[in-house]
């Protein structure tokens, strides 16, 4: 790729006014996007339905789009100039879990698909993928009455080996089950159970990424919407293994320069994330995201206004994290929506989703934050210095 000329250096200098674009963000569409999501089944190594979902929707609004072989989509944007191109990433896998054994009571002994505590799976709802079709279940713990094992249910540990599925099927037995079609291996994906108040909350499981992706939604609804003029091509990423670890390691390509992702805050006691605005990750357990992009975002929610927090992660990695690991030399930030009790009973306010989307969006219309990236490997002219 030739280095950009005058006239499009121009054209990036002169990024115009974002204001049309961020007051088509709505709340309420954000809002629609994420019970839609909420409503299929999406557990890593589950997910053709909700791929078909997404790509639907892509398919109505006329937004070109590609697949890679199991399922991760790149949405394409065109903008003034092609190179360097930025991507923006969210996930749509969930945690759930998968059959391990089938027990000679007639239940299923599983294990989690993804990181979760078993504290949060108990009493949970949830659908078992058989061969057959789709079964309905509790996961229960093994001591799970009181009035048969008194005390023994509190003092039984919460782990994942104590757990069982007990299936909405007339069955006792290991041979019962073979019967029923259930095996080895099958998927089980937990009930989301979302609940919407007045107060603006979304109390549900799955939060974690499908918030973050009905955000991301909204981008595209309101930039294409307003045809926002785009500096460089932008490509909007959805994965579909980030809990399991492998995320954006395949889907992005050697042009991106910057990639943004977009995944949860975690609101609580050491943390400084914003439960009711967004939050720019300055790290995570992988290590420091971008100085340059994360700065720049930084600069671009104070111009607009956006409520925002900085914050570092512990115990916590993203898609970038897997995309950098797959060999990929790129810059990477990560911005967030706050949430509660993540992988657990999680809690989301809108305006933390509105801020999150408002800030994506005006990060897609905003200039390369180092013009050099354009070129894959290069001289020193041009290299950003963290001094200046």
């Amino acid at each position: 790729m030739p280095p950009l000329d005058r006239s499009a250096e121009e054209r990036l200098r002169s990024y115009g006014d974002a204001s049309r674009t961020l007051a088509a963000i709505e709340g309420r569409r954000i809002l629609d996007h994420l019970l839609e999501l909420e409503a299929i089944p999406s557990p890593t190594g589950y997910t053709d339905s909700i791929v078909r979902h997404v790509c639907g929707w892509l398919d109505g609004r006329g937004i070109d789009y590609e697949l890679t072989r199991r399922g991760a989509i790149r949405a394409n944007l065109r903008g003034e100039v092609e190179s360097p191109d930025r991507a923006v990433v969210g996930h749509l896998d969930t945690l759930g879990a998968q059959v391990t054994q089938l027990k000679a009571n007639g239940r299923l002994a599983i294990r989690p698909v993804g990181t979760w505590a078993a504290r949060f799976a108990e009493g949970a709802r949830v659908t078992v993928f058989t061969e057959a079709g789709p079964r309905r279940g509790t996961i229960l713990p093994l001591k799970a009455s009181g009035h048969v094992f008194d005390q023994e249910i509190e003092t039984q540990p919460a782990h994942w080996d104590n757990l069982e599925i007990r299936v909405d099927d007339r069955v006792s037995s290991s041979d019962d089950l073979v019967s029923r079609a259930f095996h080895v291996g099958d998927m089980v994906a937990v009930d989301p159970q979302p609940e919407v108040t007045d107060t603006g909350f979304i109390n549900a499981r799955h939060l974690d990424d499908k918030a973050g992706v009905a955000a991301m939604m909204e981008v595209l609804s309101a930039v294409t919407e307003t045809d926002a003029k785009l500096p460089v091509d932008c490509h909007f990423l959805f994965t579909i293994s980030e809990e399991t670890g492998s995320g954006a390691s395949a889907v992005l390509h050697g042009d991106v320069a910057e990639l943004l992702a977009v995944d949860n805050a975690t609101v609580a006691p050491g943390q400084s994330s914003a439960e009711y605005g967004v939050t720019i990750a300055m790290g995570d357990m992988t290590g420091p995201f971008d100085y340059h992009l994360t700065r720049g975002l930084i600069d671009l929610a104070r111009r607009y206004g956006i409520d925002h927090r900085r914050d570092v992660f512990k115990h916590y990695r993203c898609d970038a994290a897997s995309a950098i690991e797959a060999g990929n030399d790129i810059r990477t930030a990560l911005v967030a929506f706050g949430l509660d009790a993540s992988h657990g009973w999680e809690r989301v306010h809108i305006d933390s989703l509105a801020a999150l989307a408002r800030l994506v969006a005006v990060y897609v219309m905003s200039p390369p934050v180092v013009q050099r990236d354009e070129l894959p490997i290069g001289p020193l002219d041009g290299f950003p210095d963290t001094q200046e």
